[in-house]
This record gives C-alpha cells, structure tokens and sequence, in this order.
C-alpha cells in the first residue's frame, strides 16, 4: 500500500493539481494584464509623442511656472497629509478600539463621506464652510486667515478629500495590533498615552507611511474641489486645466507628462521605502 500511494498514480496526481493551478495564475494574470495595459498604453501614448519633440519638452519642463506648480501642489499635499497624522490618527485608534456601536458606524459613514460625493460637491461644502461668510472662513478672516483664492483654500480642500484614505488605512493597521500587548504593556505600569505611544504606533508606522502615501497622492491629485475655493494659485491640475483650454493641447500635454515622471519617481522612491519600513509588523 506505501509503494503504491507513491507510485506514479500519485506522481500524476501532483502533476495534475499543478496544471490546474498554473492555468488558473495564467488566466488571472491575463486577466490582470487587461487593467495594467490600459494604463502602460495611456503612458506610452503621451511618451511617444512627448518624445519625438525634445525641445518643445524641456522648454515647458524648465518652465518657471510649471515648476512652481508642481512645488505647490506637492507642498500643499503634504501639509495636508501633516495634518491628517495630527489629527487623524487619534480618530483612527478610537474607531479602532472603540466597539461596535450606532455612533461608531455613523462616526465611521461621516469619514466615508468625501469618497462618495462628486468632486465639485466637496469642493462646494469646502467653500461654503471657508468662504469669507462661512461658519469657519468668518472668524478666521478676522485674523488674516483667507482661505478664498488662497493656499490655505488648496490645503483644506485636499485635507478634506485625502482624509478618508488615511484615516481608513491607520484604522486597520490599529485593529492589527493584538490588544493583548497593549494589556501587558498597562499591566507593567504604562498608561494609555505611553502604551499608544510605545507599542500600538510603532507597529503601525508600515500602515501609516502607506496611509498618508495613498492621502498625499489623492491630494495632489484632486482638481475640482481645489478650484471651487481656490483657483489661485494654480495647483498642476489647474494648469494643465488653464492651458488646454488657452494654449491648446500640445502645452497641457507636455505639463501632464512632466508631471507623470516626477510623480512616478517620487512614489517610487515612497514605495521602495515602504519596504523597510516596519518590517516587525507582520510578527505582531
């Protein structure tokens, strides 16, 4: 009975669940292959052609005003981002040990919100709440603080827009984080802030690096809702925006390709980070 449970009814037994798992790899990286060539064509399309003129190419990536842009949209994104680290994970560590509840969900649906409005709704909410007669942009303008045509009205318009992905993202890597070492930790004498501080956050750092990767890149991304409050000064999107629509397709074409290879070089580098980032956290 042993030689024949490894004779070669076996051998073909191994070799047939093999078969079948390769065709199904196959099949789902063909199938994958559909969704990433869409994208690999889009790029080429653009760099074949920004190519084929060198010139017009480094005349418009030199470009004083396109630089600036980019500075400004990179820079009001991670001011964004900064604030969302402040602010939002707190809130996430709360959603993340607080038990299931009413209030939890509807805390929880309010996060959610900006990912399920159109883009010219948020930025609408955005400016209503900013504007020089809202609620917040009133009393803040008693004090200099202008968010109308301004940079604080690109930085909130993309903190709101972004938060969801943070928050979200710090959330999960919170509930990863067994409560029993935060139980041991108060156990020896640590309070809360020093248990979050010691145990819980350092094996979340790989959730929080590719939280506020994912929030940044939503930020910089954003376009309607950045211009409904502050149109001035133009973020990237809001120039190609203005050039379509003054110079034409050629100009607006050559700023969208800078912009895809320096933000193909940044997450890049963002991403390879990543991967030395927390490497403790899959041993929690």
């Amino acid at each position: 009975m042993d030689i024949k449970a490894g004779g070669p009814s076996s051998d073909k037994g191994q070799w047939r669940r093999l078969w079948y798992t390769d065709r199904c790899m196959l099949w789902f990286c063909i199938m994958g292959a559909a969704i990433v060539g869409i994208t690999v064509l889009a790029l080429a399309n653009i760099a074949l052609t920004e190519l084929a003129d060198p010139v017009h190419l480094l005349e418009i990536a030199a470009s004083s005003e396109v630089i600036g842009s980019i500075l400004l949209t990179f820079g009001a994104g991670a001011n964004a981002v900064l604030i969302l680290v402040l602010f939002g994970t707190p809130l996430a560590y709360v959603l993340a040990r607080s038990r299931p509840s009413r209030l939890k969900g509807l805390v929880e649906s309010i996060v959610d919100v900006p990912l399920i409005l159109p883009h010219t709704v948020a930025g609408l909410l955005v400016y209503l709440l900013f504007m020089r007669r809202g609620w917040l942009g009133a009393p803040l303008s008693e004090i200099g603080l202008a968010f109308e045509d301004a940079y604080p009205g690109t930085v909130v318009a993309m903190l709101f827009v972004a938060s969801p992905f943070f928050i979200n993202t710090m959330r999960e890597g919170f509930e990863k984080v067994p409560i029993h070492l935060e139980n041991v930790a108060r156990t020896l004498g640590a309070g809360t802030f020093t248990t979050f501080r010691t145990v819980t956050l350092p094996l979340s750092l790989r959730h929080m690096f590719n939280g506020a990767i994912f929030a940044w890149g939503r930020a910089i991304g954003e376009f309607a809702a950045v211009i409904m409050i502050a149109y001035y000064p133009f973020i990237i999107s809001t120039l190609i925006y203005y050039s379509f629509a003054t110079e034409g397709i050629r100009t607006s074409r050559s700023i969208a390709f800078v912009v895809i290879v320096v933000s193909l070089g940044v997450f890049y580098i963002l991403r390879r980070l990543t991967r030395y980032l927390g490497r403790y956290d899959d041993r929690a």
